[in-house]
């Protein structure tokens, strides 16, 4: 039988394949985190006619002849491009701009994916379209992500006041023992879980400072000074004091012993008050809402204020992307190829979190509508070979008449 016949046989086994990845493509254009799929093709063993022969004295060399035996398949690749963002509006749609899969969990079993339309389900936790649950990245440890969206922050009574900025040095003509500076407003919690008003001043003395605490809410202001100190050889101000709210304050519910952190309080070279004074302690507080930054956080945002991280997404990278197993529902697995998952935060050298966006196919129909013609025209070719050795045949059966 003609080689040529078989070589066209291997040439249209190999477009069909070209155009079965291409149908692929197209049937994804619009599957968020797809990413597309692109043939390669190599010829096969060539059969030798005649061998190559060296240059003699009175001879020239001469080149192999060899006769090829058609083409096959060399790769089917997964093109790992970044593909285009669409804004979504959705706090659950997640994106990745950069490198990274997000990573997803059924049983003991990962997955990766850069699809991140999420979900929460019944129980809170994070899940996606086909509730496999996402993962957190916790001191070297893969957690299940959960938002409570009951939970509740206790209240926390006030144990330390800390104080930051500068103070002018002392002695100083523009403050003298007449002068201060501006009331600071302060709130503290009290054991009972409730919130009370201090007026904070601060007033010169001598070459020291002094806190001026007071507590209006009562049938007569009661206040209270506290004394500070600049520490020259370590450059900041210093007190023996702590607040006593309820002996020193008159607070009936308050906590005595409430340290002043002034670690971060120092001398400024210029005459005016800079410092600023921040109680810890805080209201009981709902969970009123979340959301999701770039360092792929999970905010929790309280009706007390406060915002707590509930999470931080994992994000895994490979050495070797294009070596991942598809598996079906827009979700990879290693393989022998791909490398170990390499698991940490986002921003570790991995791409950042754009929440409520979803990362589109990286698909052009363009350019897959053009591989489709030239898949078309190769299939074409091959099987004029084909129609064209088969007449060869013909013709030889016809010699026998």
């Amino acid at each position: 039988m003609l080689r040529s016949m078989y070589s066209g046989i291997s040439g249209m086994k190999n477009f069909q394949t070209k155009l079965d990845v291409i149908g692929n493509n197209i049937a994804n254009v619009n599957t968020y985190g797809f990413k597309k799929g692109r043939v390669t093709f190599k010829d096969t063993m060539n059969q030798t006619i005649s061998g190559a022969s060296a240059a003699q004295n009175n001879r020239g060399g001469k080149n192999p002849m060899q006769v090829g035996l058609g083409g096959t398949l060399a790769t089917v690749d997964t093109i790992t491009t970044q593909a285009s963002l669409q804004t979504t509006g959705r706090p659950l749609d997640l994106a990745i701009n950069g490198d990274g899969y997000f990573v997803v969990k059924q049983g003991n079993a990962n997955f990766y994916t850069r699809a991140g339309n999420f979900y929460l389900d019944d129980n809170g936790t994070l899940v996606n379209a086909d509730g496999l649950k996402v993962q957190q990245y916790s001191k070297g440890v893969l957690k299940d992500i959960k938002v409570n969206v009951n939970a509740a922050l206790p209240a926390v009574s006030t144990t330390k006041v800390d104080i930051e900025g500068t103070l002018p040095k002392l002695p100083n003509s523009t403050f003298t023992s007449d002068t201060a500076g501006a009331v600071q407003q302060i709130k503290v919690v009290d054991t009972k879980g409730e919130e009370h008003t201090l007026d904070v001043q601060f007033k010169p003395s001598g070459s020291n400072w002094t806190i001026t605490v007071t507590n209006n809410e009562g049938t007569a202001p009661v206040s209270k000074d506290y004394t500070v100190t600049y520490d020259a050889a370590n450059e900041k101000y210093t007190t023996s004091d702590t607040i006593n709210l309820a002996s020193d304050l008159g607070m009936t519910d308050g906590k005595d012993g409430v340290a002043f952190d002034f670690s971060n309080l120092t001398e400024g070279s210029t005459d005016s008050i800079a410092a600023l004074v921040n109680p810890d302690g805080n209201l009981e507080g709902s969970l009123e809402s979340f959301n999701i930054g770039a360092g792929g956080e999970i905010n929790g945002v309280y009706s007390n204020g406060l915002v707590k991280t509930l999470g931080v997404l994992a994000l895994a990278k490979f050495s070797n992307p294009s070596g991942l197993s598809k598996t079906g529902n827009n979700t990879f697995q290693e393989s022998i190829n791909s490398g170990t998952a390499n698991i940490n935060v986002p921003g570790e050298g991995r791409g950042s979190i754009a929440s409520g966006s979803l990362e589109m196919s990286n698909v052009d129909l363009s350019e897959e509508f053009t591989e489709m013609i030239v898949a078309q025209r190769g299939f074409q070719a091959n099987t004029r070979i084909i129609t064209t050795s088969d007449e060869i045949l013909q013709e030889l059966v016809n010699l026998k008449r």
